[in-house]
């Protein structure tokens, strides 16, 4: 028994009967010794190492010397790399019995992981450089990787893509939240991005799984590409996977506040005004504002009565 002015035993062994419901409920069994899943606390400390990997002398350590550079990329890479193969080997056990097969595909998937790194880094690369040309107020590179919340979302991103892409969904999904709960920038995962990405701002900006964005997009503060609808199967659950979010094409533009909703287009240059609620096609080159598709909805009205007019002679 516990000595203590607080309920800890009754509270404890109500924790315990919650926790063992919950298992039976969904079916899962607990392993035993050892931690069951991946952990948002060790996560962080390799998505930190590896932000130190990709740009050392700027988000690595503040006593870093340029001499001592390479040696400090080879042993963080290191510590970075044999952590996440721990957190791979967890998401792998989820669920399965196998733990020595989770420990050896963990390895394979680390290594494969780690080639991409140099990958990541020309494209952030790309990132870094738009948002300095896209944003006057930007003074040098070095202040917009150093300070600018779009370009910390987008490091978090590039890395949760790549393990997305591997098959380690949970651990993508940990890595991208960890830069929502910082910036309130929320990306997921599974979307895929063009290189030269900016976020201007980014509060509140949105971006679904199935979102295809390509090359040299801006986007501003509290935009969203999300979904319109959600199919469901024969027996009413949501249908998971499919193409639901918009396609933004090379070169859009979309200012702050818009919200584009479902499978939609939008073409190669096209330019997308502040609080627009957009659900369908912009074709190439056009400029898509409030007024616009206001003007647009009273010309279909008066089409509608017209065409009652007609059909009433």
């Amino acid at each position: 028994m516990t000595t203590s002015s607080f309920p800890i035993d009754e509270v404890s062994a109500a924790l315990a009967q919650a926790r063992q419901q919950w298992r039976q409920a969904h079916q899962r069994t607990q392993e035993p010794g050892g931690r069951e899943f991946p952990s948002r606390d060790a996560l962080a400390r390799v998505v930190a190492q590896l932000k130190g990997v990709l740009f050392p002398m700027r988000l690595g350590p503040h006593d870093l010397l340029q001499e001592s550079e390479n040696h400090y990329v080879a042993h963080t890479l290191d510590a970075a790399l044999h952590g996440l193969q721990a957190q791979i080997a967890l998401e792998l056990r989820y669920g399965r019995r196998d733990l020595a097969e989770a420990a050896s595909q963990a390895h394979g998937l680390t290594h494969q992981f780690a080639l991409t790194l140099p990958g990541i880094r020309h494209l952030l690369d790309t990132d870094v450089q738009a948002a300095y040309e896209g944003d006057p107020a930007a003074r040098t590179v070095d202040e917009v990787l150093l300070c600018y919340p779009g370009v910390l979302a987008l490091i978090h991103h590039r890395l949760a893509h790549q393990l997305y892409q591997q098959g380690l969904p949970l651990l993508a999904r940990i890595v991208a939240e960890l830069a929502h709960s910082e910036t309130g920038i929320d990306i997921h995962p599974g979307a895929q991005i063009g290189a030269g990405f900016f976020i201007d701002h980014g509060t509140g900006v949105v971006i679904g799984e199935t979102a295809v964005i390509g090359r040299k997009v801006r986007i501003y503060q509290a935009v969203t590409l999300g979904a319109k609808r959600f199919e469901q199967d024969a027996q009413g659950h949501l249908q998971k996977g499919l193409p639901r979010h918009p396609v933004v094409e090379d070169g859009v533009v979309i200012y702050a506040g818009a919200t584009i909703l479902g499978r939609v287009t939008l073409g190669a240059g096209a330019v997308i005004g502040g609080n627009v609620w957009l659900t369908q096609d912009v074709p190439p080159g056009a400029s898509v504002t409030q007024a616009s598709l206001q003007a647009q909805a009273v010309s279909q009205a008066e089409r509608r009565v017209r065409l009652a007019a007609e059909a009433a002679l």
